[in-house]
Parts: C-alpha cells; sequence; structure tokens
C-alpha cells in the first residue's frame, strides 16, 4: 500500500482589520495623572473637551510616532459601577530598566518586576498613581506591528 502525504495550504484573503486605535485612562486626580504619564513616558497630554464647552472633561494622550495608538484621559465616575482601575496596556519602550526606575520616581508602583519573555523581550508590569494597570516591554526578538 502506497500513502502519499500532502500538505494542502489555505489562504485566506483578509480583506479589512479592525485595528485598536484609541485607548482611555480614568483617574482620580487628572493633575496627578498628566504629570505621570508625562514625566515617565514623555507623553503629550492636552485638554481637548471641557464641560463648560458642552462635552466632558477630556484629554487627549499623545504617546508619540510609530507603531502604537494615543488615548484619553477623564476623570473616574463617582458610580462604582463605572469606575474601573485597568486598561491592561504594554508601553514599547527602549530600557526596560529605565522604565521602570521612571515609573517609580514619578510615584507609580511596580507589580510585576522586569522578567524575559522568550522570543519576546523583557516585560514588567506596574500601577499608575491612579491605580490603573500596564504593563511595559523592551522588545527583543519581536518586531511590533507598524
Amino acid at each position: 500500500m502506497l500513502l502519499e502525504n500532502r500538505i494542502i495550504c489555505v489562504t485566506i484573503k483578509i480583506k479589512h482589520m479592525n485595528r485598536v486605535i484609541h485607548f482611555e485612562v480614568q483617574a482620580d486626580d487628572i493633575g496627578r495623572a498628566k504629570k505621570f504619564y508625562e514625566k515617565a513616558f514623555g507623553w503629550k497630554i492636552t485638554q481637548a473637551m471641557t464641560k463648560e464647552k458642552g462635552g466632558m472633561d477630556y484629554w487627549m494622550l499623545d504617546t508619540g510616532v510609530g507603531p502604537g495608538i494615543g488615548g484619553g484621559m477623564y476623570e473616574r465616575p463617582k458610580k462604582k459601577e463605572e469606575r474601573f482601575f485597568t486598561y491592561d496596556d504594554t508601553i514599547l519602550v527602549e530600557d526596560i530598566d529605565k522604565a521602570v526606575k521612571a515609573v517609580r520616581d514619578n510615584g507609580g508602583e511596580v507589580t510585576r518586576e522586569k522578567s524575559e519573555l522568550a522570543g519576546v523581550g523583557w516585560f514588567a508590569s506596574a500601577k499608575d498613581t491612579e491605580g490603573n494597570r500596564f504593563s511595559l516591554m523592551q522588545a527583543t526578538d519581536w518586531k511590533p506591528m507598524s
């Protein structure tokens, strides 16, 4: 009996992928959170809307150029069911040790010390001054999508 091994490749063409384009951070103290992200990561934060002009108090978070996205920040709601303390982002950094130090130096808390993700890079987890969780990664073998 003759057995023939065949590999069948199927190519699926995806016409459109839906990408994450924006993230949001809730803050109890906007000034404190603004200072943290500006000092720890060099983000540019500007107020985009105000309650006085018919909207809400809202700040845009410009995280820079290259791979990644920008976001927004607003005051944490008073209603318990609308409050959260995470946005679970991973921030790409050039030097994980400097980034961990910047988090600590600017009032954040490192919740998972630097560890290696094999084939990916160095990883750490933290909380900002408002208690929001996020992660840091210094890529080694992994390359971010543009």
